[in-house]
């Protein structure tokens, strides 16, 4: 459901010529609105400055900004297809979620001219396209390990090889990160991950469980807990774990980080739908404001020509140079949505006992 390593390998290939740089020519103008979610902080500061401005000065649309967490987002979708209100028109999905949520979604045009010339090979799909594309990554301080941090999960699991408190996630949208980095701890290979033992996972997160000082619920969270010294090690978002390391204060490892790629999808009877696929197309063009963008938010986004841009300084930091690119973690969507339910009960009663 990614972006995967030889469409990347293809788009940092690519020249940046003067036609790649170019501004993309106007389709003819709109009308109304087009209403967008995404999660608050930095992710939508960053949208809104690149794109949803742009795009209400070029297209003539006005984009509604609705700063909303995932459950929550696909809490009120859900009621609105039984009400037959539509809230929203363009989403945020996650790969499991373009599955889950596929009977709610419009279809989207890959043949457009916009998705063939300008989108990620690959970053296209019959229900979505990729918006951003990072890992969930080891993270610490250095000054709690001067002499060098975890190199894998095994590491980050091992409280007498490096002592101190963790910070784990519970953002209540991706309950299989933490059970898959135990598998991976407790020496399960990548390609032995899926179907998930989870009786065996939980076992592991059993013996970290009196570890974990605090459980973070946004990415700025994440960043305020190890900052505040609160935790020394945490599993964080690469687009909090890049400023961090960019502080030098604290480091990551891209090895065995596991693969977050967030897309854009589009409701079904939603009110502005229209608009909506004017957006995606939008979107996906104009290389000169993906990389600023992918440089705030410290993730990867979908367009071709900007991996041609990217400073030899900061490759280090993005999740799709090809060395960082083969040391992530992919999971099994198709799994994952099929078990997410009884996933998700799992992880509430484990975390609440």
């Amino acid at each position: 459901m990614g972006v995967n390593r030889r469409s990347l390998l293809a788009a940092s290939a690519l020249g940046a010529g003067t036609a790649a740089l170019a501004r993309p020519a106007l389709a003819q103008r709109g009308s109304g609105e087009v209403v967008v979610c995404a999660t608050g902080g930095l992710m939508e500061r960053s949208l809104q400055e690149h794109f949803y401005r742009r795009f209400e000065q070029e297209q003539g649309i006005r984009v509604r900004s609705i700063p909303i967490e995932l459950p929550d987002q696909w809490a009120r979708a859900r009621a609105g297809q039984r009400s037959g209100n539509i809230p929203f028109d363009v989403v945020t999905a996650t790969p499991p979620d373009l599955i889950q949520h596929a009977d709610i979604l419009a279809p989207v045009d890959c043949t457009t001219a916009a998705m063939t010339q300008h989108a990620l090979p690959g970053g296209c799909f019959p229900t979505g396209i990729i918006r951003t594309a990072g890992g969930m990554a080891i993270t610490w301080s250095k000054k709690a390990f001067p002499n060098g941090g975890p190199a894998n999960w095994a590491d980050f699991f091992d409280t007498a090889k490096f002592p101190g408190p963790r910070s784990l996630p519970d953002t209540g949208d991706r309950e299989w990160w933490l059970p898959l980095a135990a598998l991976m701890a407790d020496g399960v290979a990548r390609d032995k991950l899926f179907p998930m033992d989870l009786d065996r996972a939980y076992r592991k997160l059993d013996a970290l469980k009196p570890h974990v000082a605090a459980w973070w619920k946004s990415g700025d969270n994440s960043m305020q807990i190890l900052r505040g010294g609160d935790a020394v090690m945490s599993v964080l978002y690469s687009s909090r774990s890049v400023p961090l390391a960019k502080s030098g204060e604290f480091d990551f490892t891209w090895n065995g980080a596991i693969r977050d790629v967030g897309n854009w999808a589009v409701l079904k009877g939603g009110p502005n739908t229209a608009n909506a696929m004017r957006f995606l197309d939008f979107f996906v063009q104009n290389p000169r404001e993906h990389l600023p963008f992918s440089e705030k938010v410290s993730f990867d986004s979908n367009n071709r020509e900007t991996a041609a841009l990217v400073p030899e300084a900061e490759r280090r930091y993005r999740a799709s140079w090809p060395e960082n690119w083969d040391r992530l973690v992919i999971a099994d969507y198709e799994w994952i949505a099929a078990n997410r339910n009884a996933m998700r009960e799992r992880w509430v009663n484990w975390l609440t006992r």
